[in-house]
């Protein structure tokens, strides 16, 4: 009987409380981990394609690079402007760190590898990742910066318009699965993928989620040419390093809502689910960069008008036609 109570008590800690706390701080730590690797990534991969060296002198392939740069940004003077708003300006990094992190709680990484599966969980990403132009707008505003205004104000009309095409996008995945779960949708792409079928979607979203992220061809909340840095132009040492790694955070996130709701998610052959996952994950994450090093930055109203001429229309024509087929079928 003791026997059987022990194992029954050992069992319930690991399934309620062991396991838990490892999925959490397995996907916290790979996340953070894998958005700093990436700085180091994208170094190496624009330097093949710039026909140069790249990081090369601080161990194998230049990967010691990335912890060069840590020490400095750790141990770099952490200034405030004495003229910035500095409550404000301190507390604006940390939201965008906290709203990178927060949006990966409702994505499946394997059948059981996951934080929660929220039955609004479509809801629940776009209300979350809609908090992040809250950082950039309190950034630019707190500086007192010329520049840094103008970068938030950029990232705020950016982002609230390119959200708008990003869930217009997401409603035909919706309406062919019938559910908001992040998991039900990918158990519903068990014998095909929703890249199929919701071409032009996929096509919308990881646009939208370029903007999103800011990442190039559609930096331009950051121009170094014309903005200095943009919003984060006044600001230096860890609180520089938490908008630069939480950018990467992005692009992780939205790689991995991509292959979420577009490219199987953790589906695949012979290999583990989250094998699979990961692979997928890292390969938009290639594409991501990959765009961003070929593509030239348009200027700022030719990035709205395409959103409001072309994004919008072809958004609402996928709502429209695959509603159309849902109700024949």
């Amino acid at each position: 009987m003791m026997e059987t109570g022990m194992g029954d008590w050992v069992t319930f800690f690991y399934q309620q409380m062991l396991f838990p706390l490892l999925n959490v701080g397995g996907i916290l730590f790979g996340v953070l981990g894998l958005a700093a690797l990436l700085i180091w990534v994208e170094r190496r991969m624009v330097a093949v394609l710039q026909d140069r060296l790249g990081p090369n002198r601080i161990g194998p392939l230049g990967v010691g690079q990335l912890v060069a740069d840590t020490i400095k940004m750790f141990f770099k003077e952490d200034w405030v402007p004495e003229f910035a708003d500095k409550f404000t300006f301190i507390i604006a990094p940390a939201i965008v760190m906290a709203v990178a992190l927060l949006g990966f709680a409702v994505v499946p990484m394997s059948p059981s590898i996951g934080i929660v599966d929220l039955n609004i969980g479509i809801l629940f990403i776009m209300g979350v990742t809609s908090l992040g132009v809250y950082s950039i707008l309190l950034a630019g505003y707190s500086s007192a910066n010329k520049y840094a205004l103008i970068g938030g104000i950029r990232t705020a009309a950016q982002t609230v318009s390119y959200e708008v095409y990003m869930g217009l996008s997401l409603m035909g995945v919706v309406m062919l699965t019938g559910s908001f779960s992040l998991r039900d949708i990918v158990n519903a792409q068990a014998d095909l993928w929703f890249v199929v079928p919701q071409f032009l979607g996929f096509i919308i979203f990881t646009i939208a989620g370029f903007a999103e992220t800011h990442r190039a061809p559609f930096n331009l909340p950051e121009a170094e040419q014309e903005l200095t840095q943009g919003f984060h132009t006044e600001y230096s040492g860890m609180k520089f390093g938490m908008f630069y790694i939480g950018e990467y955070a992005g692009v992780v996130l939205a790689s991995a809502l991509i292959v979420t709701l577009f490219l199987g998610g953790w589906h695949g052959p012979f290999l583990p689910p989250l094998v699979w996952f990961l692979g997928k994950t890292f390969a938009v994450i290639l594409f991501f960069i990959l765009v961003g090093s070929i593509l030239p930055r348009p200027r700022y109203d030719q990035l709205m008008a395409f959103g409001w001429k072309v994004m919008l229309p072809l958004s609402l024509l996928n709502m429209i036609v695959t509603a159309g087929i849902v109700l024949m079928e």
